[in-house]
């Protein structure tokens, strides 16, 4: 991936306060604050990313996104039928018009775009699109070397398990999953030779019910249903085009291999995610099988149960969770990297809106979820963002400005979780912000890109100094659990979009991950979506996996007793103690 690096000098005075804008402090919530003229009047505008356009009463949010070329998923014709249409309203939700019968299911300040209209100007009204095509991460596994999937096929028939299911047609496929809480990346893998035929990733609309597992839980128990429906119809929507484009038929999608945290995976399958909520935080596939009723957590549903676009009597398979809320994902990378057959002392760490860290010295194996927050994937910052198109991922400080490279090689509409990474550290060896996340001079925020008015404030680093502080707990407890230090670690496993673009000595310096010697840091992409394709290809795959997780001890890290003194040490901006 090419980054285009553009160089951006901060006018007087100096440590990044524009002249142009009037100094303010940060706010909660990550909300915009009007920008203002030279001479102090309001201009009120519509704002979308970095695009700004005058009010005009009558006009809806859907209208204003057409004139900026921004692209809002819809299929109902703008009629609010489709509910696909959802916004965030960052900024003056109070000028809209009221919401709509097939509005009701959202809460606080999302709206469908092709409803909201402008009803007053009196001030700024910002919107971001919440469903957006992300970056897809190239592939760092080597090609497959075990094929014995599941579906098979000879001249007559397709078969599962041995069993006829469809007469033979010209392509046998199946269909890897990786749904996250922000982001959804998936491939669609020839079933016969292994090969990647097409993939591809979109932001999780599901964001108006929370940015994170348990205010989505929450969100469920009010409008039960309303985020399955929204990812299925996104989901099916991307596959349809990719269907379309390359003239796949969807009755040649045999099988489907779903990996997610546990929230995330039973709520596309319309399992009550109500107990992962509450003490003891488990699915109730886990209960089940604790309780002897079943032998796994697996969950298996045919294509039409669960209305994935597929041949209707394929089928949908969730991989098992390990305990609580580490989930099918995680036990997907640790397939990926093969986990199980090791050596030495590794460690797995799997960053994300729920951070999820494995260890091992190949006798016990010990894994922790960590509730990070979305901060570090873009949520609740002002101008945070996933890695899609537009978001600063690189940052260097030069002289009184910052040059920053972008993603896809475009103007800069925000910063991703590793541009929030690289102004951290940058910030902190210029002695610019202290290790408590003060910034110098008493300054409430700096400007990354003077151009597009993209800034990074004290509100900011606040947020990921909390989501930095669950990430080192979860890797100091369970190193401590294991009897080693961090330079002991032979091997530390990266994953995740996020991870793949960091800066791993940057990440060090300000205390994101332990302190194990660069060299020995391997980042893996996306070894969730990597191990999905592992289990589509590979039944003896899915047997080794279940055996590893029959011996992974499950942490929790709230009941350590000096659990507190740990988390508020991990918010300062040095790096994890040894």
């Amino acid at each position: 991936m090419q980054n285009r690096y553009q160089r951006a000098t901060i006018p007087a005075p100096r440590y990044g306060v524009p002249t142009r804008l009037t100094a303010r402090p940060s706010t909660a919530g990550g909300h915009a604050t009007c920008l203002r003229t030279d001479t102090g009047a309001a201009v009120p505008d519509v704002i979308q990313g970095t695009d700004r356009h005058p009010l005009e009463v009558g006009r809806t949010l859907f209208e204003y996104a057409d004139a900026v070329s921004a692209a809002v998923p819809a299929s109902c014709r703008r009629t609010g039928r489709c509910r696909e249409c959802v916004v965030e309203v960052r900024q003056g939700l109070t000028s809209l018009s009221p919401r709509t019968p097939p509005e009701a299911y959202l809460k606080g300040g999302f709206r469908l775009a092709c409803q909201a209209a402008i009803e007053t100007t009196s001030q700024d009204v910002e919107f971001a699109i919440i469903r957006r095509r992300m970056r897809i991460l190239e592939s760092t596994e080597t090609p497959a070397t075990r094929l014995d999937p599941v579906v098979t096929a000879d001249d007559m028939a397709v078969r599962y398990n041995g069993q006829p299911i469809d007469l033979r047609r010209a392509n046998v496929l199946g269909l890897a999953v990786d749904i996250g809480t922000t982001t959804v990346v998936f491939r669609i893998i020839d079933l016969l030779t292994g090969a990647v035929v097409v993939g591809g990733a979109l932001e999780n609309p599901q964001r108006f019910g929370g940015s994170d597992v348990m205010t989505r839980i929450s969100y469920e128990k009010d409008f039960p249903g309303a985020m399955r429906l929204a990812l299925r119809r996104a989901l099916n929507h991307e596959l349809r085009d990719i269907y379309r484009a390359t003239g796949i038929d969807r009755h040649e999608v045999y099988e489907a291999i779903i990996v997610a945290n546990s929230t995330m995976r039973d709520l596309f399958f319309g399992i009550d995610i109500g107990p992962i909520g509450e003490f003891p935080y488990k699915s109730i596939t886990e209960v089940a099988m604790l309780a002897g009723r079943t032998d796994s957590t697996w969950v298996r549903r045919r294509g039409h149960e669960v209305g994935l676009l597929m041949i209707p009597r394929g089928r949908v398979v969730g991989a098992p969770v390990i305990a609580s809320h580490v989930g099918g994902d995680t036990a997907a990378d640790l397939v990926a990297i093969e986990f199980a057959t090791g050596q030495g002392i590794r460690m797995l760490i799997d960053i994300g809106t729920n951070t999820e860290v494995v260890v091992t010295d190949g006798t016990r194996f010990l894994a922790a979820s960590c509730p990070a927050g979305p901060a570090f994937e873009g949520g609740l910052l002002r101008f945070g963002m996933p890695g899609a198109d537009g978001a600063i991922e690189s940052v260097r400080l030069e002289g009184e400005g910052f040059a920053f490279g972008t993603i896809g090689d475009v103007d800069p509409v925000g910063i991703c979780g590793s541009g929030l990474v690289d102004v951290l550290a940058e910030l902190r060896r210029a002695r610019w912000m202290n290790e408590e996340g003060r910034f110098r001079d008493s300054l409430d925020e700096f400007l990354i890109a003077p151009a597009q008015g993209i800034t990074f404030s004290r509100s900011d680093a606040s947020l990921l100094a909390q989501a930095k502080a669950a990430n080192a707990c979860g890797q100091r407890i369970l190193l401590r659990r294991l009897g080693v230090t961090a330079d002991q670690v032979d091997r530390v496993y990266l994953a995740g979009g996020f991870a793949n673009a960091v800066d791993v000595a940057n990440a060090i310096e300000i205390g994101l991950l332990a302190p194990v010697p660069v060299e020995r840091v391997v980042r893996v992409g996306n070894a969730a979506l990597h191990g999905a394709a592992g289990l589509l290809l590979s039944k003896s795959r899915r047997d080794i996996l279940d055996s590893l997780i029959g011996r992974i001890e499950h942490v929790e890290l709230e009941t350590e007793e000096d659990f507190f003194e740990l988390f508020v040490d991990g918010c300062r901006f040095v790096p994890i103690a040894a």
